[in-house]
């Protein structure tokens, strides 16, 4: 992953969305997609730092958050950057 890409909310919103047609183009099912997602989301906000202000807050709202608020919080992530396509 292109680390640029992290340091623009924007930006890690329009590669989000990018990444999410290609895989909905692919046949992937929205289910597979946000369980991806909630991997993905678990990563981020152990091994990655914040780089802006709204990345801080999903990664305090993960970090407060249990297994399925997480996973909400996953599914929420795929459907908001699918209405930005």
């Amino acid at each position: 992953m292109d680390t640029t890409v992290l340091k623009s909310f924007d930006k890690w919103k329009e590669f989000l969305a990018e990444r999410v047609g290609k895989a909905e183009q692919s046949g992937m099912s929205e289910e597979t997609i946000s369980k991806l997602a909630y991997e993905i989301g678990g990563f981020l906000a152990d091994k990655i730092d914040p780089k802006n202000n709204e990345e801080r807050v999903l990664k305090e709202l993960w970090d407060v958050g249990n297994e399925d608020e997480r996973k909400t919080i996953a599914r929420l992530m795929i459907r908001w950057v699918g209405q930005s396509k």
